[in-house]
């Protein structure tokens, strides 16, 4: 799709005059440069005309996102208001369990339901009810408020991606077309000064995290540790790992959100942008011992790494172990950590200092038990083993912005989502001084993206990584928001990614021979078609783009077209916009005929909706009559009545209003082309059809040549952006679906490691595949043993002068020995290939038995071929 169709396609209408204007610019650029050569004036004028789009753009997101915080502000104070002004938040406080209100309200209503029956006046709880009701609406309200905000976030930033990609666009076709380099300078002089599409939207998102958790649980938001197991030493998860395409983050937060809120380790701090910062420095030998355990999944395989939150000021560093545990010793994968303060790091590492001491003080204090200690203790000694004997420098760090969705105290759901992941280079291998005798380099912070570093140093990951954890009981699904989720276009499923395996592949290309099976699919766009899975929505459905939209089997809300305000003095009548006006033909520039026959058709609807109020007001009439004695469904009905027949006339409305427009604009076309209205009918039509083929070869022109420039730009690009596509959907190169809504993949086994490395496989050895080939060793010896024996028969019980008889013995033993030696062979090499955990060629064996089956049918047929020959 052209992007001047494709931003008028997803822009939200309601803002359609603060987007930038692609189509005049690109017509103007068009224009100027087919009329004359560009001159000085030309690019001045068309320079202003970018800065105006600028200008305008800027403004509009600076003057939007302050009304969104104010927004979420005051529906904030809103909650908190409608709580205290209620009394629950004192008794909610009390309970030891967090209780939906929902539930409360809802048994509040039966028992309000079971009193009703009696001719009483209204009882305490009755108004108990109504204001328990009162309170619903309320947040009813707020709860609609809050959808808008998300809905409103969620096209800003789609707003911010269409403008600056407009901008981006605009300027490569300008420096094509007039030879004149405009796009450095404008991005440096312009553009980095009103950079709109910088904007971090994680400030916002907190906030309306914060506010749609307190309207969710109607202003008692669940408590609990927020460190979410932070204060633990060790703990177990199932992690599940995807990229997230930098088009789809702020769409994917604001999906997650509606079922978990950000996590706020301080909620009574404001949110700042370093609040989000981790920072990890990773550790290993010159032979990369600890990579290539990780990467090949080796039993006891061990990450060491040191962590941190925040900014360099931080003083609370934590030293990390990751041990990975094959499934088959019943063991799951642990991560174990303990904190030390940074002044002694560097002696920790180099046993100096040992933390026994500092780790009995947190006994003394009642801080740890004397059981949780010990362990400390032994992880800390343990580490420092390994990084002297094993000789661990520092290797490489990583820095990542984290927004964690979670239930405070709550582990079950753990969904975490890093941006700005860059891997940097920390040893000083190849005689560059970069951490030097430290244990971290200090020439860089949390600056991202780390201007200061060279290239060659730093490795910017181009996607953000979503992680979901779990911890779930036997058996037991995932909640379903998870699985549409994580099936849905916004992500992209790579298992075991390792932010340590990455940056090592990539910043140490001369030490690294085997790299991880994600690396070529860097190379391809994950970007994929809409699904429709997760939906941003507004509670009011329009037909403004945008915001995603999904039915559901749920109807949607007619659109409230915009009306014009009434000048006062005038009555609110419905009926005066049908009403002619006394000089119609002439103010429309229609026939008289024409005008009669519009006047016709607006006395008709006038009359049927005349009789149609009336059958509505008796409808509405007897639903009153019987409201005491009826059920409310009847009241409904007359409302459902009404709503339809108002319905029914608004569409005839429309279609009146769209058959004098069409007319008008039928009137503005013929004069456009010097005809006569009142000319005859064919003149008009072949006048129009002439038209209209002009527009449509001018519009396939500039298509042809868009397409043709596109296909310069990057045919490669667009073909591994198609295949991905269709992979997604479950289609073939020709765009055959292959399977059901795309739940079929396409499996391409067409990855290639890059030039003198090599791809590893994930492969799972458990013990019991070490038994399977000494099994089958066994069994080859036992069938060349049964050989044997038939070899070593015929040399007992043959005569010493039967000839035949020792040949065939000969021929037997042969092929014993030679299924023995082919056997002894294969379990060597399947048994090396295991230890290396290399996978291709293990399983299947499509010589050995082919080959035994044919020596040993040639030993038999030797042997009775010259018995016949005896007779």
């Amino acid at each position: 799709m052209k992007f001047g169709r494709k931003i008028s396609n997803d822009l939200y209408n309601e803002w359609r005059p603060f987007y930038i204007n692609y189509n005049l610019l690109k017509r103007e650029l068009k224009d100027r440069t087919t009329a004359h050569n560009w001159s000085n004036k030309d690019e001045a004028d068309f320079t202003r005309m970018l800065e105006q789009e600028l200008d305008k753009i800027h403004n509009f997101q600076r003057t939007k996102t302050y009304e969104l915080s104010r927004r979420i502000n005051d529906a904030e104070k809103a909650v908190k208001r409608l709580v205290s002004e209620t009394g629950l938040q004192d008794g909610h406080q009390q309970e030891s369990s967090t209780a939906t209100t929902d539930t409360e309200a809802q048994q509040r209503r039966d028992s309000v339901t079971q009193d009703a029956g009696s001719d009483d006046d209204l009882s305490d709880d009755e108004s108990d009810a109504m204001s328990v009701d009162a309170l619903e609406d309320q947040f009813a309200l707020l709860e609609e408020e809050v959808a808008n905000l998300v809905a409103d976030v969620h096209d800003l930033a789609l707003y911010t991606k269409l403008n600056i990609t407009g901008f981006m666009k605009i300027l490569k076709k300008h420096d094509k077309q007039t030879s004149r380099p405009l796009k450095p300078t404008f991005i440096q002089d312009y553009l980095e000064k009103r950079p709109f599409y910088k904007y971090n939207w994680d400030s916002l998102i907190v906030k309306l995290s914060r506010l749609y958790d307190l309207v969710r649980t109607r202003g008692h938001p669940v408590q609990g540790d927020s460190s979410a197991g932070g204060n633990q030493s060790a703990f177990v998860r199932q992690t599940t790992k995807y990229w997230v395409h930098p088009d789809n983050l702020v769409h994917l937060k604001l999906a997650i959100l509606k079922h978990l809120p950000v996590l706020v380790f301080n909620a009574d701090k404001e949110f700042e942008p370093k609040d989000a910062a981790i920072s990890s420095i990773y550790f290993d030998n010159e032979d990369l011992e600890l990579y290539l355990g990780r990467l090949e999944k080796t039993e006891g395989a061990e990450a060491v790494r040191l962590r941190w939150y925040g900014d360099m000021e931080q003083k609370t560093i934590f030293v990390e172990r990751k041990t990975h545990r094959e499934d088959w010793t019943g063991e799951k994968s642990v991560k174990a950590r303990f904190p030390i303060k940074e002044h002694l790091v560097n002696k920790f590492l180099q046993g100096e200092y040992i933390m026994d001491e500092e780790f009995q003080e947190l006994v003394r204090k009642g801080k740890k038990t004397q059981a949780e200690v010990d362990g400390m203790i032994q992880l800390a000694n343990e580490i420092q083993y390994s990084v002297l004997t094993k000789k661990l420098k520092p290797v490489m760090r990583t820095f990542y912005n984290r927004t964690a969705f979670q239930l405070p105290g709550d582990a079950r759901v753990r969904i975490s989502l890093d941006t700005e992941l860059t891997m940097v280079r920390e040893d000083n291998w190849d005689g560059r001084e970069r951490a030097g005798p430290n244990w971290r380099r200090m020439d860089i912070g949390i600056d991202h993206p780390f201007d200061q570093l060279l290239p060659e140093d730093k490795e910017l990951f181009k996607y953000g990584v979503l992680e979901v954890k779990l911890q779930t009981q036997l058996g037991q699904e995932p909640p379903e928001w998870i699985t549409d989720l994580v099936s849905s276009h916004l992500v992209e499923a790579v298992p075991k990614f390792s932010k340590f395996i990455h940056g090592c592949a990539t910043l140490l290309p001369n030490r690294v021979d085997l790299v991880p099976f994600w690396l070529p699919q860097m190379d391809v766009d994950i970007l994929k078609p809409d699904t429709g899975v997760v939906t941003i929505e507004r509670p009011t459905q329009s037909s403004s783009k945008g915001t995603s939209s999904r039915n559901s089997g749920q109807t949607t809300p007619e659109r409230v077209h915009y009306t014009e305000p009434v000048s006062e003095g005038e009555d609110e009548d419905e009926d005066m916009h049908l009403a002619p006006a006394k000089d119609e033909d002439k103010r429309t520039g229609l026939s008289n005929q024409q005008v009669a026959a519009a006047v016709a058709i607006r006395e008709k609807n006038l009359k049927e909706r005349a009789q149609e109020d009336a059958v509505a007001r008796d409808v509405l009439q007897q639903a009153e009559h019987d409201a005491d004695v009826e059920s409310d469904g009847e009241g409904a009905d007359a409302t459902e009545t009404t709503a339809l027949l108002s319905s029914k006339r608004k569409r005839r409305e429309a279609a009146t209003a769209k058959a004098i427009a069409s007319a008008l604009d039928h009137t503005a076309q013929a004069r456009a082309m010097s005809i006569d209205p009142l000319a005859p009918s064919s003149a008009f039509d072949e006048t129009l059809r002439d038209r209209l083929r002009g527009q449509r070869a001018e519009e396939e022109a500039v298509e042809d040549e868009e397409e043709e420039e596109e296909e310069e730009e990057g045919d490669e690009e667009r073909r591994l952006v198609r295949t991905a596509a269709q992979r997604a959907m479950g289609e073939d190169e020709n765009g055959n679906g292959s399977g059901v809504n795309g739940e079929d993949r396409v499996l391409d086994r067409s990855w290639v490691a890059p030039p003198g490395k090599r791809i590893a496989v994930p492969v799972r050895i458990e013990p019991k595949v070490y038994f399977a080939v000494e099994r089958t060793f066994f069994k080859w010896l036992h069938f060349g043993i049964f050989i044997g024996t038939i070899a070593t028969t015929l040399l007992n019980f043959i005569p010493s002068d039967d000839k035949v008889g020792l040949i065939s013995a000969w021929c037997f033993t042969g092929v014993a020995l030679v299924a023995i030696a082919y056997s002894a062979i294969i379990f060597v090499y399947r048994a090396y290939r295991l230890r290396n955990r290399r996978a291709e060629g293990l399983y299947y064996d499509k010589y050995g038995p082919t080959m035994l089956s044919v020596l040993l049918v040639a030993a038999l047929a030797a042997n009775i071929g010259m018995r016949v020959r005896e007779f």
